[in-house]
């Protein structure tokens, strides 16, 4: 399983965002002068993460993004899942699915097991992180240098 530059790169915006909740709306020029990506790119990103009540865009001259919830209030899963769609390793655990469209062998597949631990590790870890959380541990990576 390997996320696309959405899941990577609007992660990196999204952090952004954290450090800068409180203080007002950020612009999108900054932030991706700041995480070294693709403004236009970032454009296409926020739209989508607007869409799923992640950010909100503030307009006028000192307009930009924030973050419609509290660094603390937002998971990692929630982003990833927003920009790239459900966490699974392969269809037939996604809980979108109907076990009987996910695969004719849905009901004795000896390999669907190792698939549903798969996807729970990931989203149990995605899930347990917050902007919050990332940012202490950047700010705890940041002091010991």
């Amino acid at each position: 399983m390997r996320l696309s530059t959405k899941g990577e790169y609007g992660l990196r915006a999204m952090f952004e965002l954290a450090k800068h909740y409180g203080k007002g709306p950020l612009p999108l020029k900054v932030v991706a002068e700041r995480q070294d990506l693709s403004e236009p790119y970032l454009e296409q990103l926020f739209g989508i993460l607007r869409r799923g009540g992640l950010v909100q865009s503030v307009r006028g001259a000192q307009g930009g993004y924030v973050l419609s919830k509290s660094p603390s209030s937002i998971k990692i899963g929630d982003i990833i899942r927003v920009l790239e769609g459900p966490i699974v390793p392969v269809d037939c655990v996604s809980d979108e699915n109907d076990s009987d469209e996910a695969c004719v062998r849905f009901d004795n597949c000896i390999a669907r097991n190792v698939w549903e631990k798969v996807r729970k590790s990931i989203t149990d870890v995605l899930d347990s992180m917050t902007l919050e959380s990332m940012l202490k541990e950047y700010q705890d990576t940041q002091n010991d240098n």
